[in-house]
């Protein structure tokens, strides 16, 4: 997570009028190897602007206008696992997607709330679907809450926060929980937590906050 941490601050401090999504990818693999890191490069999605209406986007020679929206989903990698991320920016003001983001920020810190041994998947969604389906978004939540993590990112089971799930949390278990609303316009606005369940709740890994950056 110190990785995908160095990877956050870069992407935030590398949003400038007239940025391409390469440029700033590039910018995060140079300081993230300078860290003594290395990114889960399969799993790098970089989105600005119109593009952000893409559920998944590997950076191209787009560029950030003023008053666009930016979203990353990345992680670092450290002997065979990652840990992911999504941070969420806007260059100037971008009034639906700083809404939405609310939403997303209500809705993610309701579920890490709910996250604890002996809970039910089932309920950390429901958590953060209840958050969204009172907001102005009703259907703008069109995915599940969560899922177990492992070595490659992927290798998580079939463990899912997900409505009906009665899956049952246990300590030591490690979950990425991406909220990503859709906006009336269609762009996919959100933030997420890496979390390793305890006993008494739930440890967030991130040192980055979930805030939506703004420049």
């Amino acid at each position: 997570m110190s990785y995908t941490d160095v990877a956050i601050r870069t992407f935030q401090g590398s949003i400038r009028a007239g940025a391409t999504e390469e440029e700033v990818s590039n910018a995060i693999t140079r300081e993230v190897a300078k860290a003594g890191g290395a990114l889960w490069t399969p799993s790098t999605n970089i989105m600005f602007g119109d593009r952000t209406k893409l559920p998944h986007g590997a950076p191209t020679h787009n560029s950030i206008k003023n008053d666009e929206p930016a979203m990353i989903e990345i992680g670092g990698t450290k002997s065979g696992y990652a840990v992911g991320i999504v941070r969420s920016a806007v260059l100037g003001h971008h009034q639906e997607a700083e809404a939405v983001h609310a939403v997303a920020v209500e809705a993610l810190e309701a579920a890490c709330a709910a996250t604890k041994a002996g809970a039910t998947a089932s309920s950390v969604d429901a958590a953060a679907r209840k958050v969204v389906e009172r907001s102005s978004l009703r259907h703008g939540f069109r995915h599940r809450t969560g899922y177990h993590t492992g070595p490659n990112w992927g290798g998580r089971g079939n463990l899912s926060l997900e409505t009906d799930s009665p899956d049952i949390l246990e300590v030591n278990m490690v979950f990425h929980m991406p909220i990503i609303l859709f906006g009336d316009s269609g762009i996919l606005i959100g933030c997420s937590e890496h979390v390793l369940v305890t006993g008494a709740g739930c440890e967030i890994l991130a040192k980055t906050p979930h805030k939506l950056h703004v420049v």
